[in-house]
């Protein structure tokens, strides 16, 4: 019996188990680059770009992006973007509430994105973020992660709801409150998270928390060909286009982009989403940056390619009946295009050829998906970065089941395929050449 080979997997289990938000997310890619000799740039700074040159920025602690700059006239960008944030639950301000005669704490939240929410029953749960303190005359911000089981949503006995295998809407405000602890604990959540920040809770002047899925990765199969974990929507595609982002050689006239944004679950329209100002500005000031202006820009990112990485759904074996007659992508099966009349995704005759090829080139297999006609689907950041910066894109992911539960399922050999598949493009270059014609080497 073949067994596959999965240490591709387990680095990206470690990534993923590290990276509990949003805010942790961006960090592991900062530090990443940094390892990788990028240079890290700040909005509100001058810069001086040189040739050769590689380099990052952060916004808002949870969206990154990273160029490299090449030693000739720019051509074209070649962006890779991929999301940060994953539906879950965040903590309210003054969370705390005591229930049943002061038998229980637990905490008030609201969800996060559109997640399933029956799978967060009965998991063991922590908190994660950031918070806000208060230093003198100044703010200063610090990611928490309390790392150990500290909290629970119990689901109610079958004895008390007969009909609960028959399904019912749950309500987010009344049962989706994890459980802090008994009585005793009233008072302590924030100290629990000043005393993992190594802080007073009095210094604490606000926080950005959330509930997340402790459950480890988990590599499983009769050929431990698949694996699970928490968030791989959209982790997976923003680490593995990051490997192929940092892998790839450098071009003599390209400009290789990693944009990782946040809040693509809760619509992009934020000042670190797809929808903002973030990729425009950044292209704008590296055209700047090398001595070009606004003709250049423009020039550049009509020759111009964008990757958006967004995982996709796998073919489901219970409920076949939910996928397109025709393309029904599997797990293991290859790097999946993602195509909709609608528009919710970018993916046109164009930038799916060029994406195909592409894959050609490095060797991997590609799948092509489609709702079901009469089944709405969601959408991503293609659609909406493309508002800002108008440029070719083709809407990607990898298969998987399960998307938006706490613990989500994909295919072991489609991670080491789509670091392959970015490295080559990110190795790339793109131009019209007139005339509807494309070129790609």
């Amino acid at each position: 019996m073949k067994t596959t080979d999965n240490s591709t997997t387990d680095e990206l289990l470690r990534f993923i188990e590290n990276s509990p938000t949003q805010f942790h997310a961006a960090d592991n890619v900062r530090k990443i680059l940094l390892e990788n000799d990028f240079e890290e740039l700040r909005e509100n700074d001058s810069w001086k770009l040189e040739k050769g040159g590689r380099y990052f920025l952060v916004r808002n602690e949870s969206a990154v992006i990273a160029f490299k700059v090449p030693q000739n006239p720019i051509g074209c960008f070649m962006i890779g973007a991929s999301h940060s944030d994953s539906p879950c639950f965040k903590i309210k301000e003054n969370p705390e509430m005591i229930c049943e005669q002061g038998a229980y704490v637990k905490l008030n939240a609201e969800g996060y994105g559109g997640m399933l929410m029956a799978p967060w029953f009965d998991r063991p749960l922590s908190v994660a973020g950031r918070i806000c303190l208060w230093k003198g005359n100044r703010l200063e911000t610090k990611l928490v992660n309390i790392d150990r089981d500290l909290m629970m949503i119990p689901s109610l006995a079958i004895h008390m709801d007969r009909s609960a295998n028959e399904g019912h809407p749950i309500n987010v405000q009344t049962e989706m409150l994890p459980v802090l602890g008994s009585g005793i604990s009233k008072g302590g959540f924030m100290e629990l998270v000043a005393e993992n920040a190594e802080v007073s809770a009095e210094e604490i002047a606000s926080a950005d928390l959330f509930l997340y899925c402790r459950s480890s990765g988990s590599v499983w199969g009769a050929n431990k060909e698949f694996f699970s974990a928490p968030r791989l929507d959209d982790l997976q595609c923003a680490y593995t286009v990051l490997q192929g982002f940092v892998a790839a050689p450098q071009t003599d006239s390209s400009v290789p982009v990693y944009a990782l944004f946040d809040n693509e679950e809760v619509g992009s329209g934020t000042k670190q989403g797809a929808c903002s100002d973030f990729l425009k500005n950044t292209l704008q000031r590296i055209v700047s940056g090398t001595g070009g202006d606004s003709s250049d820009y423009g020039r550049i990112t009509a020759n111009s390619f964008m990757v958006s990485a967004d995982n996709a759904h796998a073919v489901h074996p219970n409920h076949g009946d939910k996928a397109c007659p025709t393309n029904r992508p599997v797990m293991n099966g290859g790097i999946v295009v993602k195509h909709n009349a609608a528009q919710k995704y970018t993916t046109d005759a164009v930038s799916a050829a060029v994406f195909k090829a592409v894959c050609r080139k490095a060797g991997v297999p590609v799948q092509d998906y489609f709702n079901r006609s009469d089944i709405p689907g969601g959408s991503t950041l293609g659609h909406l970065s493309n508002a800002q910066v108008s440029l070719n894109t083709v809407d990607i992911g990898l298969a998987q089941l399960a998307m938006h539960s706490p613990y989500e399922t994909a295919g072991v050999e489609d991670t080491e395929r789509m670091i392959k598949a970015m490295k080559v493009f990110f190795g790339s270059t793109f131009a019209s050449c007139g005339g509807g014609n494309w070129e790609l080497c």
